[in-house]
């Protein structure tokens, strides 16, 4: 069985992360999403709109993902990949090089991302609607 690794906030959920999502899955048999827990966010200055236990009840019901786990630090990934017995990482291409420290211990992939949505631009479109 080949095991996929991918990790993110999966806040306001989009066809981009579903999108995501499919192409991980489809590069193995399990997907594994490593979910930022909110002290996780908090540290990196990024708020969540959901609640970590929200985020990962809607991840684990996409059917593409087999598990769920929280990623509470940076530097978890070579333990996660080694516990988990991982054989491929897949992350956006936005993070491209920034994992290739991983490929001593699995393959690495950088997807490219889904034009024409992105979390951030949802919360600025969502901010100018509030506005007026």
């Amino acid at each position: 069985m080949k095991k996929v690794l991918t990790y993110g906030t999966f806040d306001l959920l989009h066809f981009g992360h579903i999108n995501l999502l499919k192409r991980a899955k489809a590069l193995g048999d399990y997907l594994i999403v490593g979910l930022s827990t909110d002290e996780f966010n908090e540290g990196k200055n990024k708020k969540a709109y959901h609640s970590f236990e929200n985020r990962k009840m809607i991840v684990e019901s996409i059917r593409f993902v087999d598990e769920a786990i929280p990623e509470k630090s940076w530097d978890q990934k070579i333990e996660d990949v080694i516990k988990h017995e991982v054989d491929l990482f897949v992350m956006g291409d936005d993070w491209e090089g920034h994992f290739d420290f991983l490929k001593e211990y699995c393959e690495v992939v950088y997807l490219p991302r889904t034009i024409g949505v992105s979390t951030s631009q949802i919360k600025k479109d969502l901010k100018a609607i509030q506005n007026g």
